[in-house]
């Protein structure tokens, strides 16, 4: 039987993606969507799976190589064909001769780098092929630093995280007074015991996609309330029905296409500003990004279309994904394409809260926990279920008369569940 060339499939828009790990190692047993690498995007890890069974023959990328949609990372001997292999020979039948040597790969000079002993990390091909080791690679991307413009200072001149510093001080010194100030180090084991806990490989991932949001958006928050005390009850009958059937409504659902109805009215909020900063580009789709809380931090799978989709499918496609989610089974394309996004801390708690805007896109939607609180009606005080509203959004698109208006008519679409489906 032939070898399976395994090849990475689609990844969306991504290209050049570096690769974070190498799961498996030649010679390995693996199964059908076994993981093999690990590639890193701007929001997330994504694993390639295994297409088939089989025993791995040859490996063809190392940590730190970048690939796209079709690149060649690895052969696998298919299941059971070592089997036939041996099963098949007989003394009288002649030798095949053995296949001509391919040609060389660029990573082979890699591979012997690793096999010749030299304590030096090899030369990968990202950066050009600068010695340093991939977690400085990947530092160098996360701060925009060219390692091919830096001397390492490491053995037998690898680049180090002190020769990273050094660059990034100098460039800082070179910029602007208005450049953001580096917090210096401190030794805190001199004031007590202390744990060192490295971060999540999410968290290293997200952290800097959210600190260049922070850095690259003028934030700014309009905090409202909604009466959802009907919306409740109504809520509350569908999640009993629900529950039979495995699957939960909660207020998610009634945000997101509450959101659409007004994301269409005020189509500003669905956008995302041009590179060029001269114009706006409008969005006819509404994907909705959702933050999911999982055990290594926060994601935001994008659910798509949902101005086509009712309460009850989008409840039992919000379960799944999240399921997903925190199980790490990460897609591409869970993470591309949204337009809009919500963060619910109802399940938790809190009053109000400044939810970072996920650019491209230039407002989200953040909601807390609801409470019951005394509402004057006109004639007494009633207790009414107020759910509180925070919407943040990019000032260079939306002002602040725009967003009052936007989240008062939010507000509104949610104190009467008649409204969703005008």
């Amino acid at each position: 039987m032939s070898m399976i060339e395994v090849r990475v499939p689609n990844i969306g828009d991504f290209a050049d993606v570096p690769v974070i790990e190498v799961l498996v190692a030649k010679g390995d047993a693996v199964k059908a969507e076994d993981p093999l690498i690990a590639l890193e995007s701007d929001k997330a890890a994504m694993e390639v799976p295994s297409p088939s069974a089989g025993k791995v023959s040859e490996i063809l990328i190392n940590v730190g190589d970048k690939v796209s949609e079709g690149s060649l990372i690895l052969r696998l001997e298919p299941e059971g064909s070592a089997a036939l292999a041996t099963d098949s020979s007989d003394p009288e039948r002649p030798k095949t001769p053995p296949p001509a040597p391919e040609a060389k790969r660029p990573t082979e000079s890699v591979v012997a780098a690793k096999s010749s002993g030299s304590s030096a990390p090899p030369a990968l091909t990202d950066f050009g092929g600068v010695n340093a080791s991939p977690s400085i690679r990947r530092l160098a991307r996360e701060l925009d630093i060219d390692l091919s413009k830096i001397k390492g200072n490491g053995d037998k001149g690898r680049i180090t995280k002190d020769d990273v510093k050094a660059a990034l001080g100098a460039g800082r010194a070179q910029s602007s007074a208005l450049a953001v100030p580096q917090i210096p180090e401190q030794d805190f084991t001199k004031f007590g015991p202390v744990t060192v806990q490295p971060m999540t490989r999410l968290k290293r991932l997200s952290g800097p996609h959210l600190h260049r949001a922070w850095l690259n958006i003028p934030h700014v928050t309009h905090s409202d309330e909604a009466d959802i005390t009907d919306l409740e009850i109504y809520r509350k009958q569908l999640d009993a029905d629900a529950k039979i059937k495995g699957y939960r409504v909660t207020m998610l659902p009634f945000l997101m296409m509450a959101s659409v109805v007004v994301l269409k009215q005020f189509p500003e909020f669905n956008a995302s500003l041009a590179p060029d900063d001269g114009s706006l580009i409008l969005k006819k789709y509404y994907n909705i990004g959702v933050a999911v809380d999982t055990p290594d931090g926060l994601v935001v799978p994008v659910i798509k279309d949902v101005d086509r989709k009712r309460i009850i499918e989008l409840s039992q496609e919000l379960a799944t994904t999240s399921q997903r989610m925190r199980e790490g089974k990460i897609a591409p394309s869970d993470i591309q394409g949204g337009s809009f996004s919500i963060s619910s801390l109802g399940g938790i708690g809190g009053t109000n809260f400044t939810p970072i805007v996920n650019a491209p896109e230039v407002a989200i939607l953040g909601v807390v926990r609801a409470t019951i609180r005394p509402v004057w009606n006109g004639e007494s005080f009633t207790p009414r279920l107020m759910l509180p509203l925070c919407v943040s959004y990019d000032h260079r698109v939306i002002d602040g008369a725009l967003a009052a208006r936007f989240t008062s008519r939010l507000a509104e679409i949610l104190g009467d569940v008649r409204k969703l489906v005008l």
